[in-house]
């Protein structure tokens, strides 16, 4: 677990002081180069997405210059099996239509699908991804896509961490007075990496 010193310079790093670390971050669309040496700390809302089938996790995150980021909501989209795959793609497209609506959010930031070996699961997560990337695209918020590593680079300081630790150090940023579920924590890691390693 990061020390308090690691999250000082976190802190420092959203008000626009300190220097952010090297290649932790993917963008699915590339970002205006910065000067040299100057970063604008990321203001305004961030959904955060853990795209899933049958567990998508949601999360909105706000971030003003000088304050502390805020967790404004969360959900976990849980869809039985008894739920066929155009159902279930529906529900995920109306969650985060719903988010985006209930918030004033500034950009949509995605968790990257993972390599795996079967294909058969690469095509429901991906169709996951889909519906979720649509309902953003749709109502006119840029999209971002983050490897699983690089959130994990961002928020805990290094890219094997596992679930509870990224779980625990979301908890330790946001001020939460208990950690979220696994697919929230994971939506809100991945908005606290967007705000950590944007440039404007």
């Amino acid at each position: 677990m990061p020390s308090k010193s690691s999250r000082s310079l976190w802190a420092k790093k959203l008000s626009g002081a300190g220097a952010t670390p090297d290649g932790t971050v993917t963008l699915a669309r590339s970002a205006p180069a910065a000067a040299p040496g100057l970063r604008r700390p990321f203001d305004g809302h961030v959904l955060g997405v853990d795209p899933s089938l049958r567990g998508t996790g949601l999360a909105v995150v706000e971030f003003r210059p000088g304050r502390e980021p805020r967790l404004c909501a969360s959900l976990t989209l849980k869809l039985p099996p008894k739920h066929d795959m155009p159902y279930c793609l529906g529900e995920i497209y109306k969650a985060v239509s719903d988010m985006i609506e209930a918030w004033p959010v500034k950009h949509a930031a995605f968790e990257q699908t993972i390599y795996v070996q079967n294909f058969a699961t690469a095509q429901i997560l991906g169709a996951a991804r889909g519906a979720a990337i649509a309902a953003a695209a749709v109502l006119g918020k840029p999209v971002f896509e983050y490897a699983p590593l690089r959130v994990k680079q961002a928020v805990v300081g290094h890219g094997r961490a596992e679930k509870e630790q990224v779980a625990g150090m979301t908890r330790q940023l946001l001020h939460l007075p208990e950690a979220l579920p696994f697919d929230e924590s994971d939506a809100a890691a991945v908005a606290l990496c967007h705000a950590f390693t944007w440039r404007e």
